[in-house]
C-alpha cells in the first residue's frame, strides 16, 4: 500500500473538482485528484452534460431541421438517424474533451488517482484502484464526486427496454414509441431530442406543470413545439408500475389513475442520488443526507473545517456552470484567498429543442412580492437573423420595474438562447436599466439584437 501527502485532495473531476483543482494548483499548492477509471471529467463529460448537448446538436445537423423549418418543410420527414451515429459522434466529443481536461490538470502539476475513494479519517483517503489499494494525505479534502442516476427498486431496469438516462444509447435502434418517466430538465431533454427524431413520445409526471420554477408563458411555448412534435403529455399522474407485457412484447407504464400506456421503451428520468453515501463519510465525521448530499456553509466548508464539498454533491442549483465556481471558491476559502462569493444572479440553460434560458425574476414570483413590473417582448419573427437560422417561433422576454427601470428577469427560448441570455445577466449583474438596451447598437443581423426590440416594446408600454 502506497502512500501520499497533498495540500488538497480532490475527490471527483467534474467541473467542481476540476476547478477547485487547478485554483490550489495555481497557489502553488500540491494536489491530487481521484476519480474512477474512465470517468475523468465526471458525469459532466461521460453521461450527463457534454453527451446530452452533444446529441442535441448532432441532430440540428444530421436532420437539417433548422433548413427545413426555414423552407417551410416538417422537420420529422428526416432520413433514418440510428443511435449508433449519434453515439459515434458523442464518443469523439467526449474523448476530445476528456483529453483536454487530463492535460489541464497535468500541465498544472495536479497528481491523477483512479479509483474509487472512501475516508479512513478527516485526512485520509484510500483509493482502491484496478490492482492496488494508495493511501493519501490531504491538509484540505474537497469532496466533488457529483450524482448518479436515481434507480428505486420497483422499476425492472433491463438496460435494453427500460432504461435510465445514462443508459440511453442502450438501446439497439430508435424506436417507434417510447415513454420517458419524468417532466424535469433531463426528462425534457431527452423527450425533445427524441421527438425531433421523430419518435412517439409520452411524457409522464406526477407534478401538474413542467419545470415550475421557470416563466409560464416560455413552459407553455416550449409545451406547444413538443405537441407540434408528437409528444404526448401525461401530467399530475403518478406511475404505479412498469413492466414488459410478454403477450404483446411491449414496455408498460401503469398510471395510478388505471391508464395504462404502451410503448417499445421506458426511460425513467426522475432524480439523481448524490454520491456522498459511497464516501464512508462517517470515518472523517461527517454523515450525508437520505439523498446522499453533503450540507456546506457559504464557504463550501462542511462540519469538519479541513473538509469541503462543491458541486451536484451539496444540492441545488447541481448546474455545471454553478458547480465550476463553486469548486473555485471552496479552495480559495482553504487556503485564505480572499475572493467574492457567488452571485445568486446565475442563468440556467435548458437545451430542449427548442432551448431555454433565463436570469433573475419571474413573472409569478415578481406578483407574489407585488413588485409593480412591466415586460417587453421580441418575437424571433420580428428579427432578420432569426430568419437566416430557420427559427422564427423563438422569443426574449425582458421583466422590468415600472418606476425605475430596473431589468428584473431575462426569458428567452429558441436558437441560441443560452448565448444570448448572458447580455442580460451582465446589465442585471450592476443594477442597469432597460434605457441600456434602448440606447445600445447591436450588430446586425444578431439575435442580441432582439434585447433593443423588447426594451422598446417595454417602453412603449409606460
Amino acid at each position: 500500500m502506497n502512500e501520499s501527502n497533498f495540500d488538497l485532495v480532490v475527490i471527483g473531476t467534474g467541473p467542481a473538482g476540476q476547478k477547485g483543482a487547478i485554483c490550489a494548483a495555481k497557489l502553488r499548492k500540491r494536489v491530487a485528484v481521484i476519480d474512477r477509471t474512465f470517468m475523468l471529467g465526471g458525469v459532466c463529460v461521460h453521461t450527463g452534460t457534454i453527451p446530452s448537448k452533444s446529441v442535441r446538436e448532432a441532430i440540428f445537423q444530421l436532420t437539417g431541421m433548422a433548413v427545413k423549418a426555414l423552407h417551410g418543410s416538417d422537420c420529422r420527414e428526416t432520413r433514418d438517424i440510428s443511435l449508433q451515429e449519434l453515439s459515434f459522434r458523442v464518443s469523439a466529443i467526449v474523448k476530445r474533451e476528456t483529453d483536454v481536461i487530463r492535460a489541464q490538470l497535468k500541465r498544472n502539476g495536479i497528481a491523477i488517482f483512479q479509483g474509487t475513494a472512501e475516508f479512513a479519517d478527516s485526512h485520509t483517503l484510500e483509493v482502491q484502484g484496478e490492482e492496488e489499494k494508495v493511501t493519501l494525505h490531504g491538509d484540505k479534502i474537497l469532496i466533488a464526486c457529483g450524482t448518479r442516476t436515481a434507480r428505486p427498486a420497483g422499476i425492472p431496469f433491463d438496460g435494453k427496454r427500460i432504461l435510465d438516462t445514462d443508459q440511453i444509447f442502450a438501446l439497439a435502434e430508435l424506436p417507434r414509441e417510447l415513454i420517458v418517466v419524468g417532466a424535469g430538465v433531463v426528462g425534457l431533454e431527452y423527450a425533445s431530442f427524441l421527438a425531433a427524431l421523430g419518435v412517439e413520445v409520452t411524457l409522464i409526471d406526477q407534478r401538474p406543470v413542467i419545470l415550475d420554477f421557470v416563466d409560464r408563458e416560455i413552459c407553455d411555448t416550449l409545451e406547444y413545439h413538443l405537441r407540434q412534435l408528437g409528444t404526448v403529455f401525461r401530467l399530475g399522474e403518478k406511475v404505479t408500475r412498469v413492466g414488459i407485457d410478454p403477450r404483446r412484447d411491449r414496455v408498460f407504464a401503469e398510471l395510478e389513475s388505471g391508464k395504462k400506456i404502451l410503448a417499445d421503451g421506458l426511460v425513467y428520468a426522475v432524480g439523481r442520488q448524490a454520491n456522498g453515501d459511497q464516501l464512508r463519510l462517517e470515518a472523517a465525521g461527517l454523515a450525508p443526507d437520505p439523498r446522499g448530499k453533503v450540507s456546506v456553509d457559504k464557504f463550501y466548508q462542511t462540519a469538519v473545517p479541513d473538509v469541503y464539498a462543491a458541486g451536484d454533491v451539496i444540492g441545488f442549483p447541481a448546474l455545471a456552470s454553478t458547480s465550476m465556481e463553486q469548486g473555485r471558491l471552496a479552495s480559495c476559502h482553504m487556503f485564505g484567498l480572499t475572493s467574492t462569493a457567488m452571485s445568486d444572479l446565475f442563468p440556467y440553460g435548458i437545451y430542449t429543442i427548442p432551448e431555454i434560458s433565463m436570469v433573475g425574476q419571474t413573472e409569478e414570483k415578481l406578483t407574489a412580492a407585488k413588485v409593480p413590473y412591466e415586460l417587453g417582448v421580441a418575437r424571433y419573427a420580428e428579427l432578420a437573423k432569426s430568419m437566416m437560422l430557420g427559427d422564427e417561433t423563438g422569443m426574449l422576454k425582458l421583466l422590468f420595474d415600472r418606476n425605475t427601470l430596473k431589468l428584473l428577469g431575462v426569458h428567452a427560448l429558441g436558437q441560441r438562447a443560452t448565448e444570448i441570455i448572458h447580455i442580460g445577466q451582465a446589465v442585471m449583474s450592476y443594477g442597469g436599466t432597460i434605457e441600456y438596451f434602448r440606447d445600445t447598437v447591436f450588430n446586425y443581423p444578431t439575435l442580441a439584437e432582439a434585447y433593443k426590440v423588447a426594451a422598446l416594446d417595454g417602453l412603449n408600454k409606460l
